[in-house]
């Protein structure tokens, strides 16, 4: 399956809009060359996500998701070769569509996104007043990096 996927900055507040939320505890067994191997924790469910490389505008690319056994998944987050994600994700029905908001802890401390999948690169939709800059084409959002360079080390790596 393609995922057409947009992302931005969270510029406003939000909460009034979440419809339910869960916590996310994600890492990743392989990530780099671009295509990465997740592991998620959502909730009481357990994933496992292959996503291929991404096309010219970072908007678009393969990606297979699997439900697995919570206890898999455990075990799988041993074998995870970069740091952890955890983060409280908000769903918020809006204008036909489900806005995703990733609040992350730990590490990513600070850091707000907001994510829309699309049926296609050409549809149109509605930002909310909350939506701030668009940030799909920066790959420093991408869990996978994250994972790799987190939000606190940016200043000190001069990535801001």
């Amino acid at each position: 399956m393609i995922e057409i996927e947009r992302k931005f900055k969270v510029a406003g507040d939000f909460s009034e809009e979440v419809a339910y939320s869960r916590r996310i505890t994600q890492g990743y067994i392989c990530a780099g060359q671009g295509a990465n191997v997740r592991v998620r924790i959502s909730g009481e469910e357990a994933f496992l996500t292959i996503k291929g490389p991404s096309d010219e505008k970072l908007w678009s690319r393969y990606e297979f998701e699997q439900k697995i056994p919570l206890p898999d998944a455990v075990e799988l987050m041993k074998l995870c070769v970069t740091g952890l994600i955890d983060k409280v994700r908000h769903y918020i029905p809006k204008g036909g569509h489900v806005w995703e908001v990733d609040v992350f802890y730990g590490d990513n401390e600070g850091l707000v996104i907001a994510e829309i999948e699309l049926s296609s690169e050409n549809e149109t939709f509605d930002k909310p007043s909350w939506i701030g800059e668009e940030v799909t084409s920066d790959k420093r959002y991408y869990n996978s990096m994250l994972s790799q360079i987190p939000y606190n080390q940016w200043k000190k790596n001069k990535l801001t």
